[in-house]
C-alpha cells in the first residue's frame, strides 16, 4: 500500500539488539524532522518501556527456536497420519483391482465348490446306505461280486438322482465327469468281505466237518474255537474233587492217630481188614514228606551206598521199597500192608528172619505205636554182632533225646552217630554190642516218644 519510512527499519533495527538505555538521544535521531516522526518514536519508546519490566530480556533467535520445535514434533504425526491414509488408499486400490481381476474366476470357483458340495453329499449318503448293507449282510452274505458291484452302481445312481432331486441348482457328479468311477477299489472291497465275514462267522454255530469242508473253496470261514464243556458240570466235578481230597485227608488224620496210639498188632488188624486205608494213609504220608526239604530215606540210601554190597538190609517198615529199589544190596522188606510184591507183611514185632542174620536194621519213620520196645528188641535179635542200627524220625517226638539214647544202650546198643542238624528229623546210628542188658519187665522211659499227629488246616 505505501511504503514505509527509513526510521522504521532503524526502530525494529534497534528493538532487535535489545532495550534502549535511557540517555542522550544519538545524533541520527535528532536530525530528523518533522513532528509526525517526533510523535512516532515517541510512541514507540512508550511501547517498549511498557513491555519491558513484563518480558525478561531474552536471546533473539529463542522463540524461533521453540517454534521450529513445535513444529517438527507436528510435522511425524502428520506425516504418519498421511502415509497411513496413503497405504488405505493403495489397499482398496489393489482390493479393487483384484475384485474386477478376479471376476472373470469366481464362476470357475463356484462350479468347483458346487462339484464339493456334490462329492461331500454322495459320501454322506453312501456312508448311511453301507451301513444299511452291513445290517443286511449278518443276516444274508452278498452271493458274489458282481452282485456286490452292481448294489454299488444302483445305490452310486440312486444317490446320485437324489442329490440332484434336493439341490436342483448344484451340478450333478455325472456332468462333471463322463463316467462315475467305482467308489471302492479291488483292494478295500476284499477288507471289506473279510470283515463280513469275520462278523459272521462270530455269531454262527460251530458246524460239521463236512459241510465246513464244503464251504471252504467258497468263502475262508474261520476255524471256531473249541466249544467249552458245560459250566455246570465243570463245577461239580470241581467240586467232587475237592470233597474227596477233604474226605481222604480226614481219613489220613484218623488212621495216623489210630497207629501212634494203640500197638502194632492193633494196626495190622485194621489194615487186613480194610486194605484201602493203608494206600490213604500211604498217599496223605508221602504228600506230607514230599515237602520236607531233604527225606531221609534219601540220606539213608547215601549211606548205604557208601557201604559194601554183601551187606544184608532189613527194612522195618518199608512202604513202598524205595531202599530196597535204590541200593544193590539184598533187602528184606516188612510193613503192615504191602504195596509191592517185594513186602512181606506182617507185624514189625515179630518178623519172619533167624537171628542173627541180617547186617543192618533200618527204620525210617516207623517207629509208630506203643510198643516201641518190642521193635527195638527185634532187631537186636536179627542182627549180627556189631551189626548196624540206623533209626530216623520225626524231630518233634522227641522231649529228651539223651533219655531216648541212654534207653536204646540198655537194649544192647552203643551210639555210633547221631544227626540233630536237620529241622524235621534227627538220624542215629547204633552198633549191636550183645544181648538187652535189662529185662522185658523194666520200664524205660526214654522211649515214650510224641506222636507225630496232623492238624486239620
Amino acid at each position: 500500500m505505501f511504503e514505509e519510512p527509513e526510521w522504521t527499519e532503524e526502530a525494529l533495527g534497534a528493538t532487535a539488539f535489545g532495550p534502549v538505555a535511557a540517555g542522550p538521544r544519538p545524533a541520527a535521531a535528532v536530525r530528523i524532522k518533522g513532528s509526525k516522526h517526533r510523535k512516532l518514536l515517541a510512541t514507540l519508546r512508550a511501547l517498549e518501556a511498557a513491555s519491558l519490566p513484563q518480558q525478561p530480556p531474552s536471546l533473539p533467535e529463542s522463540d524461533s527456536e521453540e517454534e521450529e520445535i513445535e513444529r517438527k514434533k507436528k510435522r511425524p504425526k502428520k506425516a504418519l497420519f498421511a502415509s497411513a491414509s496413503a497405504e488405505v488408499k493403495e489397499k482398496r486400490k489393489n482390493k479393487h483391482q483384484k475384485q474386477t481381476r478376479s471376476g472373470s474366476d469366481s464362476e470357475d470357483e463356484e462350479v468347483e465348490r458346487k462339484k464339493k458340495s456334490c462329492k461331500r453329499a454322495l459320501l454322506g449318503s453312501e456312508s448311511v446306505e453301507e451301513e444299511k448293507r452291513k445290517r443286511k449282510c449278518q443276516k444274508q452274505a452278498p452271493s458274489s461280486r458282481a452282485q456286490h458291484l452292481d448294489s454299488v452302481d444302483q445305490t452310486g445312481s440312486k444317490v446320485q438322482k437324489g442329490s440332484a432331486a434336493d439341490d436342483p441348482h448344484k451340478p450333478s457328479l455325472g456332468s462333471a465327469s463322463p463316467q462315475l468311477p467305482h467308489t471302492l477299489s479291488r483292494k478295500q472291497w476284499r477288507n471289506r468281505q473279510k470283515n463280513k465275514r469275520r462278523h459272521k462267522n462270530k455269531f454262527r454255530p460251530p458246524q460239521p466237518p463236512t459241510q465246513a469242508l464244503a464251504l471252504a473253496p467258497t468263502e475262508e470261514a474261520e476255524v471256531p474255537p473249541p466249544p467249552r464243556p458245560d459250566s455246570y458240570e465243570a463245577r461239580a466235578g470241581a467240586l467232587r474233587a475237592r470233597m474227596v481230597q477233604r474226605l481222604d485227608g480226614a481219613r489220613f488224620r484218623y488212621l495216623n492217630e489210630q497207629l501212634y496210639s494203640g500197638p502194632s498188632s492193633a494196626a495190622q488188624r485194621l489194615f487186613q481188614e480194610d486194605p484201602e486205608a493203608f494206600l490213604i494213609y500211604h498217599r496223605g504220608f508221602q504228600s506230607q514228606v514230599n515237602k520236607w526239604p531233604l527225606q531221609p530215606v534219601d540220606r539213608i540210601i547215601r549211606d548205604l551206598r557208601q557201604r559194601p554190597v554183601s551187606l544184608v538190609v532189613a527194612d522195618f517198615g518199608c512202604g513202598d521199597c524205595r531202599l530196597a529199589s535204590s541200593i544193590r544190596n539184598p533187602v528184606h522188606c516188612f510193613d503192615l500192608a504191602s504195596l509191592d510184591p517185594r513186602v512181606t507183611v506182617c507185624d514189625m514185632a515179630q518178623v519172619p528172619l533167624e537171628d542173627e542174620s541180617v547186617d543192618v536194621a533200618v527204620f525210617c519213620l516207623s517207629l509208630m505205636g506203643t510198643n516201641i520196645r518190642d521193635f527195638l528188641e527185634e532187631a537186636n535179635r536179627v542182627l549180627k554182632p556189631g551189626g548196624l542200627l540206623k533209626v530216623a524220625e520225626v524231630s518233634s517226638r522227641f522231649q529228651d533225646v539223651r533219655a531216648f539214647l541212654g534207653a536204646v544202650t540198655k537194649l544192647g546198643f552203643k551210639v555210633i552217630s547221631k544227626d540233630l542238624t536237620n529241622s524235621h528229623f534227627f538220624l542215629f546210628d547204633f552198633q549191636k554190642t550183645g544181648p538187652p542188658l535189662v529185662g522185658p519187665k523194666a520200664e524205660l522211659s526214654g522211649l515214650k516218644l510224641q506222636p507225630c499227629l496232623y492238624k486239620r488246616r
